[in-house]
């Protein structure tokens, strides 16, 4: 790891060296591609020298444990336990921050939430996660837009796609696909009864032109009216757009939005995404399995969190975290749930990239 690291730093001092250059700094362009790179060594560089230092702190402690005062020596031995547990901590950064970068950690997103097993019950929980997500957004300083939503007529959605935008979006929030259960009374219930129900998650990475290219003769775009609670204009013009993808299938609807142009500006990037989505499931040797494998089908058993409302309890099932913070959970303090996911994913890297 460490023959690594000295590479590293060698590269990086020569980006250091590149960046006084006055050629460099009148060429932007070639300039700000070294200022990346740079900028994506510097963490590394930056904890690597903060364990140099530590380790030379220990060096000097040893020494005083063979000092004729026992005072002396019990400071430098407290000392010297305090600097191994944080040469530690370093140590394990570095090898975090050594692990092989998903190339979509710094994307948006599309985040699809879909009512599953439920009904009424589930189209209301679905919309309960928007809220949570919509939050948690804005908490981050992340702008969200909604491209396409099917509501219910008492404030549920049977499926709702949002483009969340910020910084490091998906690596944020790549571990919430999947089924999230919910256990509840529902508002039309009237015995009282805990109804159990499922909504699917799915996050996909924002697909950027040059990441897919659709052949305008494989796309069928079809318009149609509007339906749908309220509107002037629902049911007067051809305004809704439905996207077909000949070669794979993948059908994208959309009709938020009066304008029949912005509808097809929405859907298309709800179907670019889709499409970068298979494209890298198929580099995975997954192919079309990869999204029934991210949502599953919307049934009550395949959850990967619940939200128990009589409880006040919510449970990630991975990593078998419970937590008695269901309210603040839903009022967008997802990093409670997010950090400790993010701690085991990283834990189960760096075991196989150790070969344990």
């Amino acid at each position: 790891m460490f023959a690594k690291i000295k590479e590293i730093e060698q590269r990086y001092d020569e980006l250091e060296s590149r960046m006084a250059s006055p050629d460099l700094i009148r060429n932007q362009n070639a300039y700000q591609k070294v200022a990346k790179e740079h900028s994506q060594l510097t963490p590394i560089i930056n904890t690597f020298r903060k364990y140099r230092s530590v380790q030379e702190e220990i060096e000097g402690n040893k020494s005083l444990l063979e000092d004729t005062d026992p005072e002396i020596r019990k400071l430098a031995r407290e000392e010297l336990d305090m600097l191994m547990s944080r040469m530690e901590a370093l140590e394990k950064e570095l090898k975090v921050l050594l692990l092989p970068k998903d190339p979509n950690d710094e994307k948006n997103i599309l985040l699809e939430i879909r009512a599953g097993t439920g009904g009424e019950e589930a189209a209301l929980f679905a919309a309960d996660l928007f809220k949570m997500y919509c939050r948690y957004a804005e908490l981050k300083g992340w702008k969200t837009e909604i491209l396409s939503r099917n509501a219910t007529g008492i404030g549920g959605v049977k499926e709702i796609i949002v483009l969340i935008e910020g910084r490091k979006v998906y690596s944020r929030l790549k571990y919430e696909s999947g089924v999230h259960r919910v256990q509840r009374v529902p508002a039309t219930e009237a015995q009282g009864r805990i109804h159990t129900s499922a909504v699917t998650v799915a996050v996909l990475p924002e697909a950027e032109e040059v990441d897919v290219e659709i052949n305008p003769d494989d796309l069928r775009i079809d318009f149609f009216r509007s339906s749908g609670p309220g509107g002037q204009h629902v049911n007067k013009t051809d305004s809704a757009v439905r996207l077909t993808h000949l070669p794979t299938g993948l059908v994208v609807s959309c009709q938020d939005q009066k304008s029949q142009h912005k509808n097809k500006a929405k859907a298309m990037k709800v179907l670019l995404s889709r499409l970068l989505d298979l494209q890298q499931a198929e580099q995975q040797s997954k192919i079309s399995e990869e999204r029934k494998t991210m949502v599953g089908s919307g049934d009550r058993s395949e959850r990967i969190r619940t939200y128990n409302f009589p409880q006040g309890r919510v449970t990630d099932h991975r990593i078998g975290l419970t937590l008695y913070k269901l309210e603040s959970t839903l009022q967008g303090e997802v990093d409670l749930i997010i950090d400790p996911l993010i701690t085991h994913f990283q834990t189960e890297a760096l075991k196989k990239s150790s070969g344990n």
